[in-house]
């Protein structure tokens, strides 16, 4: 996966993610935003961090980032807000990109219509499909009709996207820094490291983060078939290739990829020991493309393809079809994001066991895992009245409801006897409705969502073979040192950069180019802005640190 698709699985439903094209919407001189380093700025403080209390979990969290798991339902949910954000008369307007298909109208809808009754706000809500996200910001940036709310998620790289954020949406910095967000506890909430993986514009805080697990997201497997082939976790790297190649017979594939995937190579880099995209440290700004450990990874996933580990359709298929493929047995596995566990659980129908491969073992290398940037995206607020602004912190303090609260309740799994019911250990399962009507195709939690457990409605042995699976992975995470740092070429050249890398990877695993051509796709991308985009993180890193 891409640094995109990393972002990407993070999340959500969340697959893996298209190259963008360049965005129009900015010009790339200094107006439209001007400049958005934080070096030689005075930052304003991060919002005091400050946990909300809930139910105990069954297993317990680390501070290293292994999450708390639940192995059953809270017996008695809390009410996380003593009244509405809304009076029942605004309107707003908001707008995310989905992974899901298009919801029903909101007449329709009773989901939709009965999270707009609890906030006591009428919510207007355009989802975008992850296809057609790119050109929906372009248009969306260069015009002048914004809605009230935008989340940038799904890991895109959108050219000048900072500059955008300055230049048109509401400085939240008096909202929020400090003690400020004592007034929105449920965004107090918010763990630093999201923040942090966020960023600052200029020194200030333009967005609100909506978390995820440290960990970045999971090659998930079909358990059975992969044992029948052979596998075993912590398995060499050329036994994981042979047994990769074993369970590829009679149109079955094991290692399943998408035109978004790109073949996973973002976890089979780091299984070889490349840095984690980018790595700061003693004066030097390492990216990973350019290291001996992701040209090995790119032979090794060549080798696979030519073997016919992977479907042959990887360069075509959607990420969504292919799901669908995970789902019915056509692939034993898939890269995807954190987020997207329970749905994919949902949809396997207990065909097969739902687990994540640990990395294979490279001789000579320590593998490391790709800790996530601490968040699926951010959301902004066009800029508006102070009213206005409060108006959209309230909604989005709602939103942001822990676990265990009623308001959590209904976000994540709808109205009971609607969408919903509890089965005989007291879980909300989903009915049929509530897997149509659902925070998948209408995305709420994209705006803003709580700090994420690990908690599968109807699955407590799913939680713990994945919390056992984080204790074992979560050692291993080494961070991104690129993520809450400015620059200005990669605001301007990120996408360019990042198509760059991704059709050299699609080209060299399939087989279109060799693996010597890798370094001239290297040399253009670093030719291309990932030089000079080196130098200006580690000015930003050296002035944060």
């Amino acid at each position: 996966m891409s640094r995109r698709t990393l972002l990407r699985s993070i999340a959500v439903g969340g697959a893996a993610l298209a190259a963008p094209t360049v965005l129009t919407a900015c010009s790339t001189d200094s107006s439209g935003g001007g400049n958005v380093s934080n070096a030689g700025k005075k930052v304003v403080p991060w919002p005091k961090y400050s946990p909300a209390k809930g139910p105990t979990p069954d297993l317990a969290p680390t501070a290293e980032g292994v999450q708390p798991g639940y192995t059953k339902y809270p017996e008695k949910l809390v009410r996380a807000m003593a009244e509405k954000p809304g009076t029942g008369k605004q309107k707003i307007k908001v707008m995310t990109i989905t992974y899901g298909t298009p919801p029903k109208p909101v007449g329709q809808n009773k989901y939709w219509q009965a999270v707009n009754e609890a906030l006591g706000v009428e919510v207007e809500f355009t989802v975008v499909p992850d296809a057609d996200f790119r050109a929906k910001m372009s248009t969306l940036m260069s015009g002048d009709d914004l809605p009230d709310m935008i989340n940038f998620g799904g890991g895109y790289v959108l050219p000048r996207e900072s500059q955008f954020v300055k230049s048109r949406c509401a400085d939240l910095s008096e909202y929020v820094s400090g003690d400020a967000v004592a007034d929105y506890p449920n965004l107090a909430n918010i763990p630093t490291y999201a923040w942090e993986g966020m960023g600052r514009i200029a020194g200030r805080i333009y967005g609100l983060p909506i978390e995820r697990a440290k960990v970045q997201g999971g090659m998930f497997i079909n358990r059975e078939a992969f044992d029948k082939a052979g596998y075993r976790p912590g398995m060499s790297a050329p036994d994981f290739q042979a047994m990769a190649a074993e369970g590829s017979q009679g149109k079955k594939f094991t290692l399943g990829a998408s035109t978004v995937g790109f073949y996973g190579y973002l976890y089979h880099a780091m299984w070889h020991g490349a840095p984690n995209q980018w790595q700061i440290k003693g004066g030097k700004a390492t990216d990973m493309y350019g290291t001996d450990a992701f040209k090995a990874a790119l032979e090794y996933m060549a080798k696979m393809r030519s073997a016919g580990s992977y479907n042959p359709d990887a360069t075509s298929i959607s990420q969504v079809d292919l799901k669908t493929q995970f789902y019915n047995g056509t692939v034993r596995s898939m890269t995807d994001g954190w987020g997207a566990v329970i749905s994919n659980a949902q949809g396997i129908k207990d065909e097969f066991t739902l687990d994540v491969a640990e990395p294979y073992q490279v001789d000579g290398v320590t593998p490391v895992y790709q800790q996530n940037r601490g968040c699926f995206g951010y959301t902004v607020i066009k800029k508006a009245s102070k009213d206005r602004v409060e108006l959209m912190l309230r909604v989005l303090n709602w939103l942001a409801s822990p676990f265990g609260s009623k308001e959590y309740e209904l976000m994540h799994y709808g109205v009971e006897g609607t969408h919903f019911k509890y089965d005989k250990d007291g879980d909300p399962v989903a009915t049929e409705t509530g897997l149509i009507d659902s925070k998948t195709n209408l995305p709420f939690p994209y705006l803003m969502d709580a700090p994420q457990p690990l908690y599968f409605p109807g699955f407590p042995d799913l939680t713990e073979r994945l919390h056992a699976w984080e204790k074992k992975v979560v050692p291993l995470l080494v961070p991104d040192d690129h993520w809450g740092l400015m620059s200005e070429t990669f605001n301007r050249q990120g996408a360019t950069m990042q198509q760059i890398i991704e059709d050299g990877v699609t080209a060299i695993v399939s087989g279109r180019k060799k693996l010597s051509d890798w370094d001239g796709i290297h040399q253009k991308w670093l030719s291309q802005g990932g030089k000079r985009a080196a130098e200006e993180f580690l000015k930003e890193y050296e002035a944060a640190h």
